[in-house]
């Protein structure tokens, strides 16, 4: 049965690599046509754009709050937080566009009663403050992209294999954003961190499956191969299985960490379409390429 496994492989994995060179395609495509329409690669919250968020410690419907109060602020959006054992909900968050003191006049109008700091929690932030840290994001996730590929070729000293892992890893990033925004989520900062952290998850797979293809003489290269397979999914499906676990805890109660388990969960499930398929298939060609040279 393995044999066959691998003789399908040995086959197949060159015309297996063009289901992720059509995803990053497509991924490219979806991304242009998004900034085509938006101004901007991502869908921005208010911690990107400015804004106010107001929490109400209430049993309010978010959705009879949004449409009674969508004429009245701007870009409203609204959610409700819950209570992590008893899944009672606690409080509801509104979000708009709108400054804060006439989000306020507008939520006291509405709701009959004065807000306090007992009863509330609103939070404005100016956008030329959002517009800045967003460029001091895009910054941080570029750097961190740079030293990232300088370390992977310092550390195998060859094109390929190297372009390989920083192929993957930026196929990763593409794939998710893409999928991200067509599921229509909002990036908040928190959103931005998700993807450094990505960037880490991404790599760690594509080293160990190449450290093991080139590094390492024992056995044939299908024997190799496999073995980093059966280590590499060990290590990504361990850490999907407790970001979805963790995802669905916090899911009812925070929108910070439910932004970033949601982004880490497609990030790693790309993850395994494009090391086991992608940097498998490129690192293969290579060796065989080499081997017959």
């Amino acid at each position: 049965m393995e044999q066959e496994k691998k003789n399908f492989h040995d086959k197949y994995y060159k015309i297996l690599l063009l289901i992720p060179v059509a995803l990053i395609i497509l991924s490219l495509i979806s991304m242009v046509i998004f900034y085509s329409n938006t101004g901007d690669f991502i869908n921005k919250d208010i911690s990107l754009t400015g804004g106010t968020s107001a929490t109400i410690y209430e049993k309010i419907s978010p959705s009879q709050i949004k449409e009674d109060l969508q004429d009245k602020l701007l870009e409203v959006n609204t959610r409700a937080i819950y209570d992590i054992i008893t899944r009672e909900q606690k409080a509801v968050i509104i979000e708009t566009t709108t400054e804060g003191e006439e989000t306020k006049e507008v939520l006291e109008d509405y709701l009959g009663y004065k807000l306090t700091s007992e009863n509330s929690s609103i939070e404005f932030t100016g956008s030329t403050l959002s517009e800045s840290f967003y460029k001091q994001l895009l910054i941080a996730i570029l750097i961190a992209f740079v030293f990232m590929g300088i370390v992977v070729f310092i550390i195998f000293r060859t094109f390929v294999p190297s372009t390989a892992v920083i192929l993957s890893a930026f196929a990763d990033i593409l794939m998710t954003l893409a999928l991200v925004n067509i599921l229509g989520m909002k990036m908040s900062t928190a959103g931005i961190v998700a993807f450094l952290m990505l960037i880490g998850y991404s790599v760690d797979t594509d080293i160990l499956l190449t450290t093991r293809i080139l590094k390492r003489q024992d056995g044939s290269l299908n024997k190799r191969i496999f073995g980093a397979f059966k280590t590499g999914m060990t290590m990504t499906l361990t850490s999907l299985f407790a970001i979805v676990f963790a995802l669905v805890v916090v899911k009812s109660f925070s929108i910070v960490l439910t932004q970033i388990f949601t982004i880490l969960a497609i990030g790693l499930g790309f993850d395994i379409l494009n090391t086991w398929i992608t940097n498998v298939s490129i690192l293969k060609w290579y060796v065989e390429y080499k081997e017959k040279k």
